[in-house]
């Protein structure tokens, strides 16, 4: 089988565990917000991965950084339901801890790859 070059990425492989996690602590969520954060969360954790992949096969320099630009503003959005959900008390503190702080690593890696394709 053949391996892509996105996969063999930290910061995709970093982004893909999260999505795992995400999934597995959402399960918990109430059931009325299977449609709402629940939902949103999910999705935006699996577009971070999605636009790593999509972008590094774009053939342009400023497509490429446009999709990982969006992975990133993703990435932003993720904290934020990882906040609120805490708020909400969906998630305990300290899973909450732990997803923060792969999401900000996931974050800050994007920052770096950006910059780095940016040159």
């Amino acid at each position: 089988m053949y391996t892509y070059s996105f996969e063999k990425l930290d910061v995709w492989q970093n982004a893909k565990s999260l999505v795992k996690d995400i999934y597995k602590i959402t399960r918990t969520f109430p059931d009325e917000e299977r449609f709402g954060i629940t939902n949103q969360i999910r999705r935006a954790t699996t577009s971070i991965t999605a636009n790593i992949a999509e972008g590094l096969y774009r053939n342009t320099t400023k497509d490429k950084l446009k999709f990982i630009n969006i992975s990133y503003s993703t990435s932003i959005e993720v904290i934020n339901f990882l906040i609120l959900s805490f708020d909400l008390e969906f998630i305990p503190e300290e899973k909450y801890i732990e997803l923060r702080e792969k999401a900000e690593k996931i974050t800050n890696q994007l920052n770096a790859l950006y910059h780095s394709l940016n040159t």
